[in-house]
């Protein structure tokens, strides 16, 4: 079995609008905006989902039961290297600003959109914009909080 190397291999996009969160077509996708090559190594954080349990255990059992309850994410963020000049992200990604955050992993980023491919598809808000304080021998960095505002998809494709 051979483990899967993320290097390179995550490709990013705020979009700002999508039909059908299932599948997506290439015509919106393409209408997005890359993030991946302004984003830090580690500046996907946070976008997994927690789902959260629900006791339904009855007054006469021995045993404690649960089953599922609502899913949510807890504080997604993105973590961005400013730019000098042209910080089209900075830019795009402000207090209120809404759309989708879609997110394909395991093929190489530069790879265009295809038809099938999985991804993830976040319909968001963003917060305020932090910036992340100075730190010697590093870029100049800000983060950008989402809140997810209605159920994601992720389990998504491509479509045409």
């Amino acid at each position: 079995m051979a483990d899967i190397v993320v290097d390179g291999t995550v490709r990013v996009a705020f979009v700002p609008a999508i039909s059908n969160q299932a599948v997506p077509t290439t015509a919106e996708l393409n209408a997005g905006t890359l993030l991946q090559s302004v984003m830090t190594p580690d500046g996907l954080q946070n976008w997994q989902p927690t789902t959260a349990s629900v006791d339904n255990s009855a007054l006469d059992s021995t045993f404690t039961t649960s089953t599922i309850g609502r899913d949510s994410f807890n504080n997604p963020t993105m973590q961005f290297k400013k730019q000098l000049t042209g910080d089209t992200v900075y830019n795009l990604l402000t207090r209120a600003t809404a759309g989708f955050v879609v997110i394909r992993r395991y093929v190489p980023a530069g790879t265009a959109w295809t038809t099938g491919q999985p991804i993830e598809v976040y319909p968001i808000i963003c917060g305020q914009t932090l910036g992340v304080d100075p730190a010697v021998n590093e870029v100049a960095k800000y983060q950008i909080p989402f809140m997810v505002t209605a159920s994601a998809t992720i389990r998504a494709a491509v479509g045409v």
